[in-house]
């Protein structure tokens, strides 16, 4: 068995904290909308934030491992973009599958309650609320913020994959994707979860106030929760080499 240098274990540790983070903040842009949205009382998809950070961080895992396998030689920074553009194209579907389901299904105009104007479009929201809601659909800023997010989302999916394979494979070739698979799974979910406490069942993204006030303490959680998945990864590689 190959040891593993000290300073090499410790940059993989740092490497799938960042990961967790990145998952973690990406929630914060994503329109979790919730069971309000489904019945388009408020705006984002009908969805709670675990499906969305595990669901658009797993395509995004799929394009980082297609990248992986298919390019040997490919850096990290490569890989880490593959699996940002299939989260990004995974979520863009999915609002905007969304979207012609509340325009052409449940006939509402796309409003926020958060803000007066759309801060990309300009165009006025409060003219189309409609009482008793959080807003409706899903408004261009939400479209753009969840486009973000997906993207960080993605890409932590793709730093950890990345970062697991550079531990295993020298250990264990043969099934070094699948368990870098499984674990980077693995903590996805834990990330994923986090944020739902803080997010409290919907956020709009980035123009939400409750943006500012829960992202900060929500990324420290999952940096410190990502940094022991990271140390849990390196024992399971020590004890290979042992």
């Amino acid at each position: 068995m190959l040891a593993i240098e000290p300073s090499l274990l410790i940059e993989y540790v740092l490497l799938i904290a960042i990961s967790g983070a990145f998952i973690c903040a990406a929630v914060h842009f994503m329109p979790v909308g919730g069971a309000p949205a489904a019945m388009a009382q408020a705006t984002g998809i009908g969805t709670g934030t675990v499906e969305l950070a595990a669901g658009s961080g797993l395509v995004g895992l799929i394009t980082a491992s297609y990248m992986y396998a298919n390019e040997p030689e490919a850096s990290m920074v490569l890989v880490v973009a593959a699996g940002a553009m299939g989260s990004m194209i995974m979520l863009a579907s999915a609002m905007f599958s969304g979207s012609l389901i509340y325009a052409f299904g449940v006939g509402v105009p796309f409003a926020s309650a958060q803000v007066k104007k759309d801060p990309i479009t300009g165009d006025r929201q409060d003219l189309y609320m409609s009482k008793g809601t959080q807003g409706h659909g899903i408004p261009t800023i939400c479209f753009v913020s969840g486009i973000i997010g997906a993207a960080l989302g993605g890409a932590g999916g793709g730093l950890i994959y990345f970062t697991l394979m550079q531990i295993y494979t020298p250990l264990i070739a043969a099934s070094a994707a699948a368990v870098a698979g499984v674990f980077t799974m693995g903590v996805f979910y834990v990330n994923a979860v986090i944020p739902s406490y803080g997010v409290g069942g919907t956020i709009e993204g980035i123009h939400d106030p409750k943006f500012k006030r829960v992202i900060g303490k929500d990324i420290f959680t999952s940096f410190a929760i990502s940094l022991i998945c990271g140390i849990v990864a390196v024992l399971i590689a020590q004890g290979m080499v042992a």
